[in-house]
């Protein structure tokens, strides 16, 4: 979280910044509300154009930038802030200008005399971008009302995933209606500035960014084609594990990362933690809880057989650190990464000291079983805690069971509420926040 933090204020205070250095408005000498007015909805449009840019540069999730921000679900993270502060600078921009505008009807506000427009060179690009500015003003007021609406949509979790899939790659077509919207009415002279040449990286990195939504060529080459080869119900913990076999080579993955699978085109594409060490074979499994809509229809809709689209993987949560004690924490299915560490593990040890807190509200004896197994083959302390008999798991009850745990990494995977109480308790008792490691697993 510390590295998108970071990254979300530097970029908007450097844009800022950078904006102030090139506009050479005397502020103290503005008139009236009006040239106000436009200082603003420049700065504006600025920033609200850069956090879009590099919020759909997110959207095809380049994954160059995963060691730098945190990995992939870090990525949306900051994704999901950049699209808020676009939305909030958009909005402040249009009611700038249909504001006034209804101010001036409502005869709140009059607009100065205008004084003689400046004589432009004949044939000229500035001449000939004036001569288009009705039309982009015109081409970006409907193209925020559609990324407002997109964007709202986006960010209600009642909406269905599989609509959610749908609409929001349409969120592409109204950031290139906004590209050309800004082009023609940027202040002409900040182009031949440093701003200009970020502004103009900025907005043909995303235009490229938009293309490939569009086109539908996001990560095309890091997807697969497989074949679902097991299907396995663990009907008490209401769970389905899925093993994919795939046509071409799958480049290997690291313990704990994860990848988004189709298994029906009409869902499209859904991030699931993959739960098999790599063993070279062309093989993963994938075990998925019935939380949603449509996860609850997995036990019926797949069969031994069907044909999967499989891309990845992405993800840091890989298990690495200096300390040579680890805590880890899987809650209900967060125990799958633990499990394709385990399996690792026990075929190529790294020495380190683990404990393994479990925590489930259902009890599965065979699950548990297998559980245990990959346990003791791993030499991980394995501490299972079943709700109704053990009662709630807390920071206290595991420092009790660990005694050394000032000396450990903690890794954690399950509900992000579970995950906040524990890492500010842990924290509070003098964890480093730097060692508590945990993937932010929402997408959307």
């Amino acid at each position: 979280m510390t590295h998108i933090k970071r990254f979300f204020w530097l970029f908007l205070l450097a844009l800022s910044g950078l904006w102030w250095w090139t506009d050479t408005t005397a502020w103290a000498e503005l008139p009236h509300f009006f040239a106000w007015r436009a200082v603003l909805m420049q700065v504006s449009g600025v920033l609200g154009m850069g956090v879009m840019s590099v919020a759909m540069v997110l959207a095809v999730r380049p994954v160059w930038f995963e060691s730098t921000l945190g990995g992939l679900d870090k990525m949306y993270r900051l994704h999901k802030w950049l699209g808020i502060a676009g939305l909030v600078l958009a909005i402040g921009h249009w009611l700038l200008a249909q504001g006034t505008k209804w101010a001036v009807g409502w005869g709140w506000l009059a607009r100065p005399a205008r004084g003689p427009r400046p004589v432009l060179p004949e044939g000229s690009l500035q001449q000939w971008l004036v001569t288009q500015r009705g039309l982009a003003e015109g081409v970006g007021e409907w193209a925020f009302y559609a990324a407002v609406l997109l964007m709202t949509l986006a960010l209600l979790k009642r909406f269905p995933y599989r609509h959610f899939f749908k609409t929001h790659h349409l969120i592409a077509v109204a950031y290139l209606a906004l590209v050309w919207h800004s082009v023609v009415l940027l202040t002409f002279d900040y182009w031949r500035s440093p701003l200009g040449a970020v502004m103009a990286v900025l907005l043909l990195s995303g235009t490229v960014a938009a293309m490939l939504v569009l086109f539908g060529r996001v990560a095309t080459r890091r997807q697969l084609v497989g074949e679902v080869v097991g299907v396995r119900q663990h009907r008490l913990l209401k769970v389905l594990a899925i093993d994919i076999q795939f046509q071409g080579r799958w480049a290997g993955h690291e313990p704990g990362q994860f990848a988004f699978v189709t298994l029906h085109a009409d869902e499209g594409a859904h991030p699931y933690t993959i739960s098999s060490d790599w063993r070279n074979d062309g093989c993963l499994t994938f075990i998925i809880k019935a939380l949603g809509d449509y996860t609850r229809t997995l036990a019926h809709r797949t069969r031994v057989g069907d044909v999967v689209k499989v891309e990845g993987p992405y993800g840091r949560f890989n298990f690495q650190g200096t300390q040579p004690r680890q805590i880890w924490v899987g809650a209900g299915i967060g125990i799958t990464p633990f499990v394709a560490r385990m399996k690792a593990l026990a075929k190529a040890p790294d020495g380190k000291a683990i404990d393994l807190f479990h925590t489930t509200a259902v009890w599965d004896p065979h699950v548990m079983e297998l559980l245990a197994k990959d346990a003791s083959d791993a030499r991980v302390a394995l501490h299972a805690l079943w709700d109704e008999r053990d009662g709630l798991l807390t920071a206290q009850r595991i420092t009790r069971q660990v005694p050394d745990w000032r000396d450990a990494d903690v890794w954690f995977c399950g509900p992000s509420a579970f995950s906040h109480a524990l890492k500010k308790d842990l924290m509070a008792m003098g964890l480093s926040a730097a060692r508590f490691h945990q993937e932010l697993f929402e997408m959307r």
